[in-house]
């Protein structure tokens, strides 16, 4: 084979934890891309597998080292394939990768995500691992090319990075002191993304409210909501994660009065207990927390809201457990992501007196689900009878060929599967007005045919990226691009 004919190397990213990960992994695969790599079909083998790491989930590391002792034969029996470590663990553990690990190939850290294509050239030439972790940030990575996984919706990163100290969470260990990016930075990418077809974008950062600190503009993320509401084209705005410790009244009103933010809001409670709190180093009050939660719902009687909470942290009686519910039960949570406390080495939780038996840890866990799941199938039940505009989803939920259910996200992001009406489906990214005629505690349904479909550019852009793909040859390389200033989508097939 010459070396015009040489096979184009195939890539394939795996991604735990959190959104943070989620959108550097589309960074990852942008750059892989960019590099001359293509992405392995489904199915397929790919000659170099990224593992982007979490070191926040429970047996993180088990699940590493696991699935690189299944790799091992793979590579032994496959010359000149590669394994790179990158994200949370991969900072936290740096040498300890390789050394427990052998032949693992590249292990990078959160701090430069950029240098993989080079690391993987480097090991390759040199025949020996490369490992390198930066200590702080040296290029923002939404300066980096990416490839999106959704033609309609998009993450936008307005800062990494986080300034607070709980002590159950080693995030700002690994992503180091927030950082934010300059608002006409953060808008140059939204409108890049919207002439893409892009209908929605969740604004992204470990606190996203705190977002000028860096600046000195207390007021910035409220600023920068209303401007996302000046962006022509651009039909949903969301954010994710807030501190209830920073949540201001300016940014309340700004999701009230600028249409295309939605009434939507994930505010992490973690506990309802003042005591809980106040050892996990988080700092607002219960009061506080439901004080947050009642303006909102004064200024938007629609808004879903949904939250994170943690079981068992050292220290919690049941009267502190018993404050949690009381705190739920107030709320009326849509949703709630419920975790129970599992020590990470490294924070200060792991090595606090009181750590909580898991079987009490368990029985507690059990009673906060149960609870919860009932709030949520009440406040879904509310939804019945409403119309709502769908926006159409592509590879969530279900698609059911009996009963010919496609899946969409609704305003307020609660998942619904419709019933399409005769004729030609909505596209993803399409938007489809529908009735809700059933709930379930955690999704809605919409059997009756849908009302109405709004053809959208962004399921323009769907279509034609799935056209695309189906008439790429098999294992052709993508088309060649540079680095896209402001992170500006390198659109490639699936």
């Amino acid at each position: 084979m010459t070396v015009t004919e040489e096979r184009t190397r195939t890539y394939e990213v795996r991604t735990y934890g959190c959104q943070m990960n989620v959108h550097d992994s589309e960074r990852l695969s942008g750059l892989l891309e960019d590099a001359g790599y293509a992405r392995a079909a489904d199915g397929e083998q790919a000659d170099v597998v990224v593992f982007n790491t979490c070191a926040v989930r429970e047996n993180a590391d088990n699940r590493l080292y696991g699935n690189l002792g299944h790799l091992r034969p793979v590579k032994a029996g496959r010359p000149g394939m590669q394994i790179a470590v990158g994200g949370c663990l991969a900072q936290k553990d740096q040498g300890e990768i390789v050394r427990r690990a052998p032949w693992v190939d590249v292990v990078f850290g959160t701090h430069n995500i950029g240098s993989l294509p080079v690391l993987l050239e480097r090991a390759r030439l040199a025949e020996e691992a490369q490992v390198e972790i930066k200590e702080s940030l040296e290029v923002f990575p939404s300066t980096l090319p990416t490839r999106r996984e959704s033609a309609y919706a998009a993450w936008v990163s307005v800062s990494v990075g986080c300034n607070n100290t709980c002590t159950f969470c080693i995030v700002p260990s690994l992503r180091g002191k927030e950082k934010d990016r300059r608002p006409g930075d953060v808008l140059g990418e939204v409108r890049s993304l919207v002439e893409l077809g892009v209908l929605e974008v969740t604004l992204l950062g470990q606190n996203v409210n705190t977002y000028g600190v860096e600046f000195g503009d207390r007021l910035a993320f409220g600023k920068l909501l209303r401007a996302c509401g000046g962006v022509d084209g651009l039909e949903r705005v969301r954010f994710t994660s807030p501190h209830p410790a920073a949540f201001t009244d300016d940014v309340i009103a700004a999701m009230a009065e600028t249409p295309n933010v939605m009434h939507q809001l994930h505010m992490p409670l973690q506990s309802g207990s003042d005591r809980v709190l106040k050892a996990m180093r988080r700092s607002y009050r219960a009061e506080r927390y439901l004080g947050i939660i009642e303006r909102v719902r004064t200024a938007m009687p629609d808004a879903a809201i949904s939250t994170d909470i943690i079981v068992g942290f050292p220290g919690e009686t049941e009267e502190d457990f018993q404050a949690t519910l009381d705190v739920v039960r107030a709320s009326r949570f849509a949703n709630a992501f419920t975790f129970q406390y599992s020590i990470r080495p490294g924070t200060p939780a792991a090595t606090m007196d009181g750590q909580v038996p898991k079987e009490v840890v368990q029985e507690r866990y059990e009673r906060l689900v149960e609870l919860q799941n009932a709030i949520s199938w009440e406040e879904n039940r509310a939804q019945v009878g409403r119309v709502l505009e769908v926006l159409v989803a592509e590879g969530e939920g279900r698609k059911d060929e009996a009963t010919r259910r496609l899946s969409g996200r609704a305003p307020d992001n609660r998942l619904v599967h419709f019933t399409p009406a005769e004729g030609e489906p909505p596209r993803p990214g399409d938007m489809a007005t529908v009735e809700v005629t059933y709930a379930a505690p955690h999704h809605l349904v919409a059997d009756a045919p849908a009302l109405k479909v709004r053809r959208t550019r962004a399921g323009d852009a769907w279509a034609a990226r799935e056209s695309a793909a189906c008439g790429a040859a098999p294992g052709s390389a993508p088309a060649a691009a540079g680095p896209v200033a402001l992170g500006m989508p390198v659109l490639r097939r699936a």
